[in-house]
């Protein structure tokens, strides 16, 4: 008893100068105004800090039993005790704070699960570099091997597996840039230069470089012009990169037709677009195609060359511009990509 005694004073400690200045001064008044002689001034005081512990003795208790309470739903918490926020209950006298509870319960709940969704892409992040830097390393070994074996002295084929180990040690180190590109987009290292541009110049430009590839397939590249002197704004490095991986990719997938990039005059902005006549892409794959390594036909995909992260890269670029890309396609009539530049 004198522990619990001990321990709610503690507990409404704050409370006890407080009410007993209020008492004393209410006592002294009294005593003057209705003539106390000093028994019954002294009976009085006592019957007053009588009443005063009670309270406090009463408050104390029902501070500590609400802190139980607390310290209760904090350790549930901490054990993983609750499965949802409904579940948290701590009386009407703590409303305001139950409420506060559960915010920070969801909260909490709500890293947890980002957590656990950032370790699964660490996870599969991995496993698909592993996949894709293997993939290279093992035809350069097995080229090499075979022309150590005896090869090295057939001319008939010797030049052809070398030539083979060349493009996938090309590919090896396309993918090993890539891996750079991304890792410091996504952790905020790569360094952006904005400025205003003449914008179709710089897509002619990107064009004629890449024209050699569309006449290897015997695809038709065109470029439309806005037809006035148009300068966006942006960082042209990296949008060359974007223009140049949607130009090759439209290229790879396109069998026969075309392939048109172009850039349209819409009020404040510009909207850049790059569209083919190619195998077009279906629309449970379309929300998927800018995440790391995805890829719609893996064969294919290899077979045409490409690293897998090529779309990713440009979605991060294009929203570092503070825009977003827009896809609309259709299965065996193609496909179109575009963004918006502040004009």
């Amino acid at each position: 008893m004198m522990h619990d005694l001990k321990q709610n004073f503690a507990n409404a400690g704050i409370f006890i100068p407080i009410i007993i200045s209020i008492s004393a001064i209410l006592l002294i008044a009294e005593s003057f105004i209705f003539n106390f002689n000093s028994a019954q001034l002294v009976t009085a005081l006592i019957l007053i800090l009588l009443l005063d512990i009670t309270i406090l003795y009463l408050l104390g208790r029902r501070r500590k039993s609400d802190l139980d309470i607390v310290k209760g739903v904090i350790n549930r918490i901490r054990t993983n005790s609750f499965q949802s926020a409904d579940e948290i209950k701590m009386g009407n006298d703590l409303i305001e704070l139950e409420d506060e509870i559960k915010s920070m319960f969801l909260k909490t709940q709500g890293d947890i699960a980002h957590l656990k969704k950032l370790e699964q892409f660490r996870t599969e992040f991995l496993g698909n570099v592993s996949h894709e830097l293997r993939t290279p390393i093992f035809a350069i070994q097995g080229y090499i091997e075979t022309l150590l074996d005896g090869a090295i002295n057939d001319d008939k084929v010797n030049k052809t597996f070398l030539q083979k180990a060349n493009n996938h040690t090309l590919n090896l180190n396309n993918l090993l840039n890539d891996l750079i590109d991304i890792s410091m987009i996504e952790s905020g290292q790569m360094q952006m230069s904005f400025r205003y541009f003449h914008i179709d110049e710089f897509l002619g430009q990107i064009i004629s470089e890449i024209k050699p590839y569309a006449e290897k397939k015997n695809i038709e590249l065109n470029f439309v012009s806005s037809n006035n002197a148009l300068q966006l704004f942006g960082d042209r490095q990296r949008l060359k990169q974007v223009i140049t991986n949607l130009t090759l990719n439209a290229i790879k997938y396109t069998n026969t037709g075309s392939v048109e990039v172009g850039v349209i005059d819409e009020r404040n902005f510009g909207k850049i677009y790059v569209r083919d006549t190619g195998i077009g892409i279906s629309e449970k794959d379309i929300n998927r195609i800018f995440e790391r390594f995805y890829r719609v036909d893996k064969d294919r995909s290899r077979e045409v060359g490409g690293t897998g992260l090529g779309l990713a890269i440009v979605k991060h670029i294009v929203e570092a511009h503070g825009s977003r890309i827009s896809v609309t396609s259709e299965l065996g009539k193609g496909s179109e990509f575009s963004f918006l530049l502040k004009k």
